[in-house]
């Protein structure tokens, strides 16, 4: 799929979300079992109770996130009916395609969807209130991090050497960057051999990446992916799926966001100078008045 297209197509999700009259945003049971492919209430009735459990069994509380309410639908002849439906959030609607059937293709678009959705909302609020640059100090550790579970994960799948790991790795910047490696990423950048790509990235290309991983991780992991091949595919549209979600949802394409002017090496030397002058003033010995 072309950028041209993808930024042309409008995910079915994204169709069907609603705004109530304070601004939040839901989505109707009923929409959403007819683009799920439900043809019986009653079966997707049984999805959403699933869903509720898994909600409760989070800690959340499952009245925030599943309204239930009934509404009229005209039947002909002027008459009407009542119907059950319910107002769900970002979270609920998650929950239901992650218990929904899986063997339906538009099912596994749409975990996608809420998944990246859902990350993107908890990834606000755990920044919200982080400057840019430790926005980005955090997320580096954060990819950092997942990247080593990334590779345990490939190891497992028949990724050992190296050489097959790098490749490993140039399949996922592929599918999310439209087609370029990390060479060509680092190239754009205006980056010397030696300089890592992540570390000259923004928050918003960064939370891109740390999806893109974690995502390939859990497929990796719960479709028991075996052979280089398989996890190489399997990398790639992981990375094409979350950069169409990124399309879907308007943002920028990550090799169009800017370079930031510092390094994340800069901004940790930066970071530690400004804790070691912060112990210095700690540790400054207390002034006594003199005794008289």
């Amino acid at each position: 799929m072309s950028d041209a297209s993808m930024q042309g197509h409008l995910s079915p999700f994204e169709r069907i979300r609603c705004v109530n009259a304070y601004g939040a945003e839901y989505w109707s049971a009923r929409d959403l079992a007819q683009v799920l492919g439900y043809a019986h209430w009653q079966k997707f009735r049984h999805v959403i109770e699933k869903a509720e459990t898994a909600c409760a069994n989070s800690g959340q509380d499952v009245a925030d996130h599943f309204i239930h309410l009934d509404k009229m639908v005209p039947i002909g002849s002027g008459a009407q009916r009542r119907i059950e439906d319910f107002q769900l959030s970002r979270y609920a609607c998650y929950l239901i395609v992650q218990n929904a059937d899986p063997a339906k293709e538009i099912v596994a678009l749409g975990q996608t969807y809420f998944a990246v959705q859902t990350r993107r909302a908890e990834l606000a609020d755990e920044l919200a209130e982080l400057t840019e640059d430790q926005k980005r100090l955090y997320l580096r550790g954060q990819v950092s991090q997942h990247n080593v579970k990334l590779a345990a994960a490939a190891r497992d799948a028949g990724v050992i050497e190296a050489r097959d790991f790098a490749i490993f790795q140039d399949h996922g910047y592929m599918g999310l960057y439209g087609g370029l490696r990390a060479r060509d990423i680092a190239a754009r950048k205006g980056l010397e051999p030696k300089q890592h790509i992540l570390d000259h990235m923004g928050s918003e290309e960064l939370a891109a990446n740390l999806f893109r991983a974690t995502q390939t991780e859990a497929k990796l992991r719960r479709e028991h992916i075996m052979g280089k091949e398989a996890a190489n595919r399997t990398h790639f549209e992981v990375g094409r799926k979350v950069r169409q979600t990124i399309a879907e949802l308007g943002g920028t394409m990550p090799e169009h966001l800017p370079t930031p002017a510092k390094s994340i090496q800069q901004l940790q030397r930066e970071e530690r100078q400004r804790m070691k002058q912060n112990e210095q003033q700690v540790s400054l010995p207390e002034v006594r008045e003199e005794e008289e």
